[in-house]
């Protein structure tokens, strides 16, 4: 089995910064995809941005120039720094990673969400 395990989320004012980790760990040949989703409440869940294992990377129009993806595939992790953040930037932010395991399987792994306020 494969576990994302974040790190990073809470409390920011608006114009701040934040970084946010996830880290991967279990049964991995290799990673192919790794993101971040956001969910607001009442709103659906949208991708943020995604990168991958080449170090290619989008973003959605949204939080371009402001978020920067990037990922360590030695430590299996990938970052999301989150600058000048807004209040409509307030989401619970997800890890996504598709992963090819051992068994050749390949499978879609998330993590368990961390929450981001923004909020003077």
């Amino acid at each position: 089995q494969v576990q994302l395990v974040e790190s990073g989320g809470g409390l920011v004012q608006p114009g701040g910064s934040l970084r946010l980790s996830c880290a991967a760990s279990g049964s991995i040949s290799s990673i192919n995809v790794m993101g971040w989703y956001r969910q607001a409440p009442g709103k659906q869940r949208e991708l943020v941005a995604n990168i991958v294992s080449g170090g290619s990377a989008s973003y959605a129009d949204s939080v371009k120039g402001r978020f920067t993806i990037s990922r360590d595939n030695a430590k299996k992790t990938v970052y999301l720094q989150m600058n000048s953040l807004k209040p409509e930037d307030t989401a619970v932010y997800s890890c996504h990673a598709n992963v090819l395991l051992i068994s050749r399987a390949r499978v879609n792994y998330w993590g368990q969400g961390t929450q981001v306020p923004v909020s003077s």
